[in-house]
């Protein structure tokens, strides 16, 4: 039981059972209560003919039935698959439909949209509501589940099967990462062994609860004794308010959230003595946004890097890295420019296009190998053999480690423009655009040229009131980098870039118009 989701809990239970394990909600939840909760949440799993090994969906945003699912779905042998909220009807019913999910729990936020999925998805049969009070005729109610007697947390192997999370989508349809229960036990411990969680640590869960980055934090507090607190949704001016409440002493956050929150803080200050760490992760932050970060919040900084598929930290750039980097001096200062280095009991390698091992500084595709990893794709052999090499996981990122073992994000391999026959990286661009103060978003891509087969484009988001050119922002790139990986044009936006749910920059959106005119323009010639 220990290389399972049932191991967090139950050491809680037993070991700070009077503690509280979340004040938000009607009342106050200890963890001995907790733990009887997701016990009533087995029971309720038999009530409504969920077997071992069945997929139970979850439409959620972040609470604490939302937390006993993380904790009690999988723990009772069951897969969970929580659905990204900010999908489409369209999408959400693929996902749905590709794990054969038959039932969903849903909350009231959520419900119109559940409603519109079991019209939509044949197998969907009933919707679970997680609200309490009236529960609406045409669904179970989860508060009646949770009135159940009991069930023990029974005996599971690491490899079984705990979660279906769907990647984020960004180059087309998204795939079923399948984790184990030695997976996300293995990365909590990665997780605790860094950040040192301890029984007084208070998380906010403001990120969004489906993506496993807040999962694998899940594990780690409650594995600690430590206290769940809830936004359901991210909201600025609502973290400083958890914050004062609650007590909040440990914070993940996606550089968007970070952009937001730190101009909530400028113009409504808040003392920020408790909180402890941030974790930030999800996409490339730019190094302005870095800066003024590290210089506004007086607590550690971390940054990591990884992706679903290895559940989900690799690296880790320490708050110790972020210290030394904030004084300005080499080579503390290049290395906030990087991802940090491997997790305990995680290995990276670069390799090249036939797997062979790298040097450092030579760029190449990032492997990763870990208990970590992976298990497959739901029910796509073809990409899990692609994925999944003797043990190895291949990324797709392209990168390069240093002489000390950092690790530095380079670009997709798929996002690589090739201009005039030169590789041109699309994150090193961004950043150049990131630096001019006027720019809060950037994404650069390719599309189609007669003369250097890629030009090298950008779509950019300025910061409200901003008076800047599209001839200034390219001046001011040729200051940054060399000529030929500056934009030949740029996109000024006024709206955010689109996104997936988990907050990545959808670029294959960015770029299909371009070279969808491009093919029909060929195909008629």
């Amino acid at each position: 039981m220990e290389n399972t989701l049932s191991w967090p809990l139950m050491h809680a239970a037993r070991l700070h059972g009077e503690r509280i394990a979340s004040a938000g909600g009607p009342t106050p939840v200890s963890y001995r209560e907790l733990a009887r909760r997701v016990g009533a949440l087995g029971a309720g799993l038999e009530r409504l003919g969920i077997a071992r090994g069945d997929v139970a969906a979850l439409l959620a945003e972040n609470s604490r039935p939302h937390l006993e699912c993380w904790l009690g779905v999988p723990a009772h042998g069951r897969i969970l698959n929580d659905l990204n909220i900010r999908l489409a009807p369209a999408e959400l019913a693929y996902m749905t439909d590709h794990c054969e999910s038959r039932t969903l729990f849903v909350d009231a936020a959520l419900l119109e949209t559940a409603r519109a999925l079991r019209e939509r998805c044949p197998l969907l049969e009933r919707l679970v509501y997680l609200d309490p009070g009236p529960c609406p005729e045409d669904c179970e109610s989860y508060e009646e589940l949770m009135a159940l007697d009991p069930l023990p947390l029974p005996e599971l192997e690491g490899e079984t099967v705990a979660a279906i999370s769907y990647t984020g989508g960004t180059t087309g349809l998204p795939k079923g990462v399948v984790l184990t229960h030695g997976n996300l036990i293995a990365n909590a411990r990665h997780n605790m062994m860094e950040c040192s969680f301890g029984s007084d640590d208070v998380y906010l869960h403001s990120a969004p609860m489906f993506h496993v980055a807040d999962a694998s934090l899940t594990l780690a507090i409650t594995w600690s004794g430590g206290r769940h607190e809830f936004l359901p949704r991210f909201d600025a001016a609502g973290v400083s308010a958890a914050i004062v409440e609650h007590g909040v002493t440990v914070l993940v956050m996606v550089p968007t959230m970070i952009h937001t929150w730190l101009a909530e803080l400028e113009a409504n200050p808040i003392d920020l003595t408790g909180v402890r760490f941030m974790i930030y992760a999800g996409s490339p932050i730019g190094r302005d946004l870095q800066a003024r970060a590290i210089a506004r919040l007086p607590f550690g900084l971390y940054q990591g890097y990884g992706m679903t598929e290895t559940a989900p930290s690799l690296t880790f750039l320490t708050a110790e890295d972020h210290r030394l980097g904030g004084t300005g001096e080499e080579p503390y200062r290049t290395r906030l420019g990087s991802a940090g280095r491997p997790l305990r009991g995680v290995q990276v390698e670069i390799r090249d296009a036939s797997a062979g091992a790298l040097a450092a500084g030579e760029i190449g595709e990032i492997w990763a190998r870990g208990p970590n990893i992976m298990a497959g794709y739901w029910r796509q052999p073809e990409a899990t053999e692609h994925a999944l090499v003797d043990g190895w996981y291949r990324t797709g990122d392209a990168g390069r480690v240093d002489d000390d073992g950092y690790l530095y994000l380079v670009d997709r391999i798929k996002d690589m423009i090739v201009s005039g026959g030169e590789n041109v990286y699309s994150v090193e661009v961004e950043q150049a655009l990131l630096s001019h103060e006027a720019v809060v978003e950037a994404a650069v891509f390719g599309v189609p040229d007669p003369l250097w087969g890629e030009a090298v484009t950008a779509a950019v988001v300025l910061t409200p009131g901003s008076q800047v050119s599209v001839e200034e922002l390219i001046a001011h790139c040729r200051t940054q980098i060399a000529g030929y990986k500056t934009p030949r044009s740029i996109e000024l936006r006024s709206e955010p870039l689109p996104k997936s749910g988990v907050g990545k920059i959808l670029k294959h959106e960015l770029r299909a118009r371009h070279w969808e005119g491009a093919e029909r323009a060929i195909s008629g010639a």
